[in-house]
């Protein structure tokens, strides 16, 4: 897992080095895949380099490769001798220098001019592994002893999120199976805050899975909740992930803008809208997106973003409030959709979000990229 992630993390490098050491068109994508993985070892230093050159060269008869294992020998050796040269020759290459798309590097520039780099650099790390304590069966404190009593260094961060100082396996953490924990990014634990809940309320989670939000939202209030995803399978998800931590929705596979299909005709109190976005703020979690992202993608995004706000607006009761919620951080997908649905609805406007929260969160070494825009219906 760790060669495949760190392999994609670093793919606008190692494909550049392997361009220039083989000078020749890639014609084996095998191959290719294979030097890829073999850079980030050497380069990680968590292996000697004459195994990875020898692992590499008997990796190529196991893929019946036979006739290239010079080649991939030359390749790496050259690697390891060149590297300084290398290095020079590659530094103005921007993609293998950020190790993102161009478009999205020059994207992240214009919106970002002063923290442009960080937001890239951030999406090539390792990403942060936060925890969310279930009030209704742990109280914060008490689970922070319980971390440190199974010596599991951990410290409070964005309000009650839980940083662990190593990531690991959540069957190891105390209390997980009997739903005392979860893990959910520490940025992602905002959105339950921003709604302002309060019990009583009818609430709507309109893409709901994996679940983890709406999850929260019931473990902050008494709130009756409808959780909604297009794709039967996430909803199931959803369903899972409530059996564990004791909690009561309605959960449905449905699609959130075709009220018809799963819609009783009252109106909600709060709605989270955390709609499909590029994901570009949680790319170092899934670092194949950042390649297969094109620079178009952030019109269709935009143009479904605010169809779905469009539909969502209609089943919220005057006086309610939305939350738009995207794991972006590309102001297309966010202002630029917020504002141009408060410009079209004459009945909306902006509220502050509680606490003085920041409405764009960039990805950081303590949690991941996400915006949130907080909508008040009026009468």
């Amino acid at each position: 897992m760790d060669l495949a992630y760190g392999t994609l993390r670093r793919y606008g490098r190692v494909q550049r080095i392997v361009t220039e050491l083989s000078r020749r068109p890639s014609s084996d994508p095998l191959l290719d895949a294979l030097l890829w993985c073999c850079l980030y070892a050497l380069e990680s230093e968590r292996y000697a380099e004459y195994t990875v050159v020898d692992q590499a060269v008997r990796a190529s008869g196991l893929l019946q490769k036979w006739a290239a294992k010079g080649y991939v020998n030359a390749v790496l050796r050259s690697f390891l001798r060149d590297r300084a040269t290398l290095e020079r020759r590659i530094a103005e290459d921007p993609e293998a220098r950020y190790q993102h798309p161009r478009w999205w590097i020059e994207t992240l520039r214009s919106a970002y001019p002063s923290q442009w780099q960080q937001v890239l650099a951030a999406g090539n790390s390792h990403p942060p592994m936060a925890l969310r304590v279930n009030r209704r069966r742990a109280a914060l404190h008490e689970y922070e002893t319980r971390l440190s009593s199974a010596g599991l260094a951990a410290r409070r961060t964005a309000g009650d999120a839980l940083l662990l100082e190593q990531p690991m396996p959540v069957e190891r953490l105390p209390g997980f199976a009997a739903g005392e924990v979860s893990v959910q990014d520490a940025a992602a634990q905002q959105a339950a805050f921003c709604l302002d809940l309060a019990a009583g309320q009818r609430v709507l989670d309109a893409c709901a899975a994996p679940g983890g939000k709406a999850a929260h939202i019931l473990e902050l209030a008494d709130v009756q909740l409808t959780a909604l995803d297009a794709d039967p399978a996430r909803a199931e998800r959803v369903k899972l992930n409530f059996e564990r931590l004791g909690l009561d929705a309605r959960v449905a596979a449905a699609d959130c803008s075709v009220k018809e299909q799963w819609w009783d005709g009252v109106a909600f109190d709060r709605i989270l809208a955390d709609v499909p976005c590029s994901a570009s703020g949680v790319v170092r979690r899934h670092p194949d997106i950042k390649w297969l992202r094109r620079a178009s993608d952030l019109a269709a995004f935009a143009a479904r973003q605010g169809s779905l706000l469009d539909a969502l607006w209609q089943v919220l009761r005057p006086g309610g409030k939305l939350l738009y919620v995207t794991c972006s951080v590309f102001p297309q997908e966010n202002e630029a959709v917020f504002g141009a649905f408060i410009a079209r609805a004459s009945n909306a406007r902006r509220a502050a979000l509680p606490g003085g929260r920041q409405a764009q969160w960039l990805p950081s070494a303590e949690h991941d990229g996400f915006y949130f825009a907080l909508l008040e219906k009026s009468s």
